[in-house]
């Protein structure tokens, strides 16, 4: 299979010196072998500096952007797209990581159907290295499902550049916000055919995705406030959305 596409991995990393070994291992042993891996240091005050340096010196498909002050994790992932020069983009986070063949499987399926999103299945582990649930989205989602339920993880989204750029918003579910627009533009997006997790979710503890209540005033917020909907139609996304959020936890 031909590889002529370069793919963009965003790692935004503050503070990870604990955890982005393993996340930039996954990426660097991805088959797909044409990328480039941009690790946006967000003012790390420990030694994630350091540490993604000197990986960068025994691979050059790694690029680093500093950023500082410390601007938040939706402000170092636009500083990641800006950066990127690849053909597609895809986003992982300093303490989560992926199967070798993510890539792989997702440009192919990119290729083969024409999809400018694609999306995967993935595993919840925490700290301790124990597995907590499986997330299996959809084969398909468009953008009426996605108001019922975000399925695409953002460490499993790869999208095409040529649905532009949207900048990430400093707001509760940032992700969402983001998937929610790009399969808006694209009118949806692709699962790639496989049961087998091909990434894996770190849940740390306190994290502030574990707060259901103010995760569920977030998500009123985006209905009302960005997506313009109304009190109706809010009310009723929002059952399906908490129905949805359950079940991923089983």
């Amino acid at each position: 299979m031909e590889q002529q596409a370069l793919v963009s991995v965003v790692m935004p990393a503050h503070d990870a010196e604990r955890f982005i070994a393993k996340p930039i291992a996954s990426v660097l042993a991805q088959t797909y072998r044409h990328l480039e891996l941009i690790i946006v240091d967000d003012a790390s005050r420990d030694g994630t500096l350091a540490m993604i340096e000197e990986r960068a010196r025994n691979d050059e498909r790694i690029r680093i952007v500093k950023l500082s002050p410390n601007g938040g994790v939706a402000a170092a992932r636009n500083a990641g797209v800006a950066a990127a020069r690849g053909t597609y983009i895809a986003f992982l986070d300093s303490d989560d990581w992926w199967h070798p063949r993510k890539l792989e499987l997702q440009f192919a399926l990119m290729e083969r159907t024409g999809a400018q999103i694609s999306y995967t299945a993935y595993d919840r582990v925490g700290e301790d290295g124990g597995w907590l649930s499986k997330v299996r989205p959809p084969a398909s989602v468009s953008y009426t499902d996605m108001l019922k339920s975000n399925r695409i993880g953002n460490l499993t989204g790869m999208y095409s550049r040529s649905l532009g750029d949207v900048p990430f918003r400093k707001i509760g579910h940032e992700d969402y916000v983001f998937w929610l627009e790009m399969v808006r533009r694209a009118g949806g997006a692709t699962c790639v055919p496989s049961d087998e997790p091909l990434a894996w979710y770190l849940v740390r503890k306190g994290s502030v995705s574990s707060d259901k209540l103010k995760a569920a005033r977030w998500q009123w917020h985006i209905y009302r406030d960005i997506e313009k909907l109304g009190l109706f139609s809010s009310a009723f996304y929002l059952l399906h959305y908490i129905r949805n959020a359950v079940a991923k936890r089983r």
